[in-house]
């Protein structure tokens, strides 16, 4: 019973019963054509034999033809033909039948019927003619003449159904073993999985099946599961060790106002640490929450047509204050419009957040320089290039990371997520991030594809202090 249930062999049985309708589709109309064939040409031999006989009767009269018909009884062989001549009262003449059959018609015709002959009752094909002067022919032959061949034909698609039913049991025994070792080496792994082993992995083949693709696919499902999986552990971990150290600080601060409860000027200065270190760590969640949403795909739904380089030259007018505060050079390069399908919110978020990093790292007199352009193929790619310390080729995979910081942004306030936050939003967008160096300096650019539609709105003119959603310094 548990075999009948594998789907395996249920596939099998559909297969092997789909062929034996076939089969018999195929042999019905087979069958049918053999029959009007065969009924076709013995009525035309008897029709042939009876107007041979006519020829006869007309050129020798009814003695000639008596005679003619007794010599031809006496040289075939018994039964082949029936032959019954007789004059116009249905009397005998000559022939093999001793009488006229009571059930054929006097009227001529070709008919199909039963006859006892010796004894036996037979179906026979006759054909009567009705000849000159009122005399009556009869011409017939016994029809299980051909049964030995129909015979054959059923004896042969009998066959045919016998060999189709066992190859198709057959078969399906065999698919079923296949499909269930495959099955199995799935179930393995699984448990693996289910048991801790987030490496183990599907085998596969470089040339396979339908199975080999979906195992192929499984195994990249489960490298994208053992990632997630990794990096929550990790941004866990990376959000405990971060967090510890304001809310160490904040208890700190606020253990020591209680015990000396100092002047009130000190009071709100430590007051204003403490609310400090309250928004590091909100701005940190507010982050990851962000990132958990861009990554969910959620904020596809607000996809628009907007113009980067619009988007571009907003955020360069907001840093630029910050720029000449520091004494740093700000500037946006582009060719002009430059419409993509996207989200327009997270992509001055991203441009936010790379000019912040931008001028984070560049020093006093540096440059940072923002260029929009469109390629040959029409995507539109933006890049954000400054003079700073740059970043080694080494630890370029790892700034992507959340919580990663590199030994040249040890000394600068943040903790990590400014460039995890841009990587998710490209992702989002179906392009990625790439870091290059700009000798000296960074170079971050990011590649989307065009929207060649018309703007479906404007993008929005440029911002007053505070308008433009960015990241804070320290992220």
């Amino acid at each position: 019973m548990k075999a009948l249930r594998s789907s395996a062999l249920r596939l099998s049985i559909g297969y092997t019963c789909l062929g034996l309708a076939a089969l018999a589709l195929f042999a019905a109309p087979l069958w049918y054509a053999w029959r009007v064939t065969i009924e076709d040409s013995r009525m035309d031999i008897l029709q042939a034999d009876a107007q041979r006989l006519t020829d006869v009767f007309q050129h020798d009269g009814p003695e000639g033809l008596r005679s003619f018909i007794a010599e031809r009884i006496g040289m075939q062989i018994a039964n082949e033909r029936l032959l019954l001549f007789t004059d116009p009262n249905l009397k005998p003449l000559a022939g093999n039948i001793g009488a006229w059959p009571a059930n054929v018609p006097v009227r001529p015709g070709n008919y199909t019927l039963k006859l006892t002959l010796d004894g036996e009752p037979t179906t026979v094909a006759l054909v009567h003619d009705e000849l000159a002067h009122g005399y009556h022919l009869l011409v017939g032959r016994d029809i299980a003449f051909y049964v030995p061949l129909e015979r054959r034909f059923w004896y042969a698609l009998i066959g045919a159904v016998a060999i189709l039913l066992t190859l198709g049991t057959l078969g399906g025994v065999l698919i079923r073993r296949a499909l269930m070792a495959r099955i199995h080496v799935v179930r393995a792994t699984v448990s693996a999985i289910m048991q801790g082993d987030l490496a183990h992995r599907l085998p596969t083949q470089q040339m396979g099946d339908e199975l080999n693709t979906l195992s192929q696919s499984i195994n990249r499902m489960l490298a994208q599961i053992e990632q997630l999986v990794h990096g929550v552990r990790n941004v866990s971990n990376a959000i405990a060790h971060d967090l510890r150290t304001p809310l160490t600080e904040l208890r700190v601060r606020l253990e020591e106002l209680l015990l000396t409860r100092p002047q009130p000027e000190v009071a709100f200065a430590e007051i204003d640490a403490a609310v400090a270190d309250v928004d590091r760590v909100i701005s940190i969640f507010n982050a990851l929450l962000r990132l958990a949403e861009i990554d969910s795909g959620m904020r596809r739904s607000g996809f628009i047509t907007v113009d980067l380089a619009e988007v571009a030259a907003s955020a360069v007018d907001f840093y630029q204050p910050a720029a000449e505060l520091k004494g740093s050079h700000l500037q946006l390069l582009r060719d002009g419009p430059a419409p993509v399908k996207g989200d327009p919110v997270l992509l001055a978020q991203a441009l936010s957040n790379l000019i912040d990093n931008a001028l984070k790292y560049t020093p006093a007199d540096g440059h940072v320089v923002v260029t929009v352009t469109r390629g040959a193929d029409g995507g539109v790619t933006v890049t954000v290039a400054d003079s700073g310390p740059g970043i080694p080729e080494a630890d370029r995979a790892k700034v992507i990371e959340r919580f990663y910081r590199g030994d040249t942004s040890r000394g600068t306030p943040g903790v990590g997520l400014g460039l995890s936050l841009v990587e998710a939003i490209a992702r989002l967008h179906g392009s990625s991030l790439g870091l290059a160096d700009n000798g000296p300096g960074l170079r971050v650019s990011m590649a989307l594809g065009q929207d060649t539609r018309p703007i479906e709105r404007p993008a929005p003119a440029a911002p007053q202090r505070g308008e433009l959603q960015h990241e804070p310094a320290y992220l």
